[in-house]
């Protein structure tokens, strides 16, 4: 990240985008966008009728994933994310469903464009790591 300034570099992600202020809205409308885009409806079925659980529980491991403080490790243990998601069949539609509303919610939370761009990729890096079903197992 040779273009950032050596302030900026020591700084994390997370107080870049407003701390724990900006990490709840971005989360907040995330899951806003999942339960309301028709284009989300398979990653949406995935979740319980009540998304709160599944907010809360997404805030604290990004709090700690874009080094805040790591709330999810602290209450949860380890977040064994693949191993958590297992149960869930995971193809590239819902991967690509998830990242249609993180990408929406990241593009009106996080207004520095390169910072925004580097957590995206990192995400659908992870988004594609949860995949746990062929695309020939789609259902």
């Amino acid at each position: 990240m040779a273009s950032e300034s050596p302030s900026s570099a020591t700084v994390p992600p997370y107080e870049r985008i407003g701390g724990e202020a900006a990490v709840r809205r971005l989360v907040s409308r995330f899951y806003e966008l999942m339960d309301t885009l028709p284009e989300a409806w398979a990653i949406r079925q995935l979740h319980p009728e009540s998304l709160a659980g599944s907010e809360e529980k997404l805030f604290q491991y990004l709090s700690g994933w874009l080094g805040g403080p790591p709330l999810y490790e602290a209450q949860h243990g380890h977040p064994r994310l693949r191993a958590r998601h297992l149960p869930f069949p995971i193809a590239s539609r819902e991967r690509d469903e998830w990242m249609l509303c993180m990408r929406q919610a990241c593009g009106e939370v996080i207004e520095d464009v390169a910072l925004r761009d580097r957590i995206l990729q990192a995400l659908e890096g992870l988004a594609d790591h949860m995949r746990n079903r062929r695309e020939d197992q789609a259902g």
